[in-house]
């Protein structure tokens, strides 16, 4: 029986798990859209904005672990999924992306709402293809996906002209999928993984450091069962963190440009460092010359380009993070089995602690809101066990350091590409997939103008979703490095002139709340958060306070600016 593209997408999109798709409609793609009512077991999100879309899908696969799926039309609706695509690129995101296109006849041609988008988004895609032949539609989104979840994930695009999705063919699914020219390694070379025990057991110092492909990998329960049995302190990159429960002895907090004392003063002084599924990033280096100059680095990443493409590592580890730290816990298990971690290491771990303790993440109280207290009291108030999605920002750096992640999937934040506008439409996605948990938005009210209008989408489909924004009125964290670097020349950083926010969560159709004094904060937080319903919370918070520690740009990570 022959059925048309529109069809043969949808039951792939069914075949492959999809029960959330986000998108907007649009010529290209309104053959598709007619098709929809007839797959009930797909449910379709009408989001305000194409990026939101790509966002809500991000926000839906990072926090659920599946491939985020969205659907939306040619010319400008394709080229409004570009930031979207490049964030999710960045941070290692499984996404399916479909766009609508021109008939093909037409392509090239200048045609009504014509873009090459699979020339635009080739630089800030995994892959992605232009189908052509309706009879190899079913195949190109079986590829798509394996594609996007396999290896290193990513977002993958998939561009489908009119003529395509009109056509008729017979729905032939492939079950099985193998690339000639992408084999992924998963598993690691087990000498690699000797060398890598071997440097352990040898070490006075060792830290640990979880990236983003801890979490991507599922691998958080093998990792803290290493750092545990081998009593060695854990610091995270922003990604990396609820890879290792933040109420733990050994964990010492976020490093980089804005991480605690004792993670970047215990990078300075660390002979071995195990980095699991991090890429050394700027923000995480500092002076790349400086960076760990006492250590013999171990490197655990799935993609062997992010190996020594920044810092050069000793042990290079190619493979699966899950895989690779369930080696190392088993040569251990054999090799080591009569050492005493703890007491090895005791002294090391107590060093760590001292630097904690004498330089611990703090803030000034006053009569104004600090930010930093509004972060603790939301953790007090969720103990922990929330979905907390991030905007880019001070707040997204101070929601790294004062909020206490438990659990992998719990923060949603755009590390790699620094997106305003991620968070909010991140946690539509992340509560479509959990609609029974708690998840809250950490927004600054720069970047949560930038997609605001997904305000209705979260009403329309009652979404409980808590907005908490951090109300300095000022691009904070560019003022922040006016203030520090360029003589207090504050050039278009000040956001006087924006809305009310609660009479305008109140015009979509939420809740709003205003808190203007401390003492107001955590019975209005509570109040908040104990409502069925979306709700914005407006904190006017310290218009002038700064994010510390801080590492100037260029500088090591001991350079820290304290408060």
């Amino acid at each position: 029986m022959e059925h048309t593209g529109a069809w043969i997408l949808l039951e792939s999109l069914r075949r492959e798990g999809v029960e959330i798709l986000f998108g907007y409609p649009g010529g290209a793609v309104i053959d598709i859209y007619d098709e929809l009512p007839n797959h009930p077991a797909i449910r379709h999100v009408l989001v305000r904005h194409e990026q939101g879309a790509v966002h809500a899908a991000d926000g839906y696969a990072r926090a659920s672990g599946k491939v985020g799926a969205c659907l939306v039309t040619s010319g400008p609706g394709a080229t409004n999924t570009v930031t979207g695509l490049a964030t999710a690129h960045c941070d290692s995101i499984p996404l399916v992306v479909v766009t609508g296109q021109v008939p093909t006849k037409l392509i090239g041609n200048d045609a009504f709402q014509e873009v090459d988008i699979v020339g635009i988004t080739r630089p800030c895609t995994k892959h992605n293809f232009l189908v052509k032949d309706v009879r190899r539609l079913a195949r190109t989104i079986r590829e798509a996906f394996y594609i996007a979840r396999s290896g290193r994930p990513g977002p993958v695009l998939v561009d489908l002209p009119k003529d395509v999705v009109q056509a008729v063919a017979e729905f032939v699914w492939p079950e099985e999928i193998s690339l000639r020219s992408y084999n992924p390694s998963y598993k690691p070379h087990p000498n690699q993984l000797r060398k890598t025990v071997e440097l352990l057991d040898n070490a006075s110092r060792p830290l640990m450091l979880a990236g983003g492909g801890v979490v991507l990998s599922n691998a958080s329960e093998p990792f803290t069962e290493l750092a545990r049995r081998l009593s060695i302190p854990v610091t995270a990159t922003l990604m990396g963190l609820g890879a290792f429960p933040a109420t733990d002895d050994l964990w010492f907090g976020m490093v980089g440009m804005h991480g605690t004392f004792a993670a970047n003063m215990g990078l300075n002084s660390t002979d071995v460092l195990l980095c699991v599924g991090g890429r050394f990033d700027d923000r995480v280096t500092g002076k790349l010359s400086a960076f760990a100059p006492k250590a013999k680095i171990v490197h655990i990443d799935i993609d062997p380009t992010s190996i020594r493409k920044n810092v050069e590592v000793q042990v290079p580890l190619v493979g699966d993070c899950r895989l690779s730290l369930e080696g190392l816990l088993e040569i251990c298990a054999v090799k080591c089995a009569d050492r005493d971690w703890k007491a090895k290491h005791a002294a090391w771990v107590a060093e760590m602690a001292q630097w904690k303790l004498e330089k611990p993440l703090t803030f000034h109280e006053g009569k104004a809101i600090k930010p930093q207290q509004v972060i603790r009291t939301i953790n007090e108030l969720t103990g922990g066990d929330a979905i907390i999605s991030t905007e880019v920002g001070q707040h997204q750096m101070w929601t790294a350091q004062f909020y206490d992640f438990l659990a992998p999937r719990n923060l949603l934040t755009s590390g790699g590409l620094g997106t305003m506008g991620y968070g909010f439409p991140a946690a539509i996605g992340a509560q479509f997939a959990f609609p029974d948990r708690k998840v809250v938005v950490i927004a600054g009210d720069g970047s949560l103008q930038m997609n605001i209008q997904e305000l209705a989408t979260a009403v329309s489909n009652r979404l409980p979703i808590k907005v908490v924004i951090l109300n300095n009125r000022h691009l904070g964290m560019v003022r922040q490095w006016q203030e520090l670097f360029y003589e207090r020349r504050y050039v278009s950083t000040n956001m006087e002139a924006q809305p009310d926010f609660v009479k305008l969560a109140e015009a979509f159709g939420a809740e709003g709340y205003r808190i203007e004094a401390p003492d107001q904060l955590r019975p209005v937080l509570a109040k908040a958060l104990a409502s069925p319903a979306t709700t914005f919370v407006d904190v006017r918070v310290e218009r002038e306070e700064n994010v510390y520690p801080i590492v100037p740009a260029g500088a090591a990570l001991d350079e820290m600016l304290l408060v």
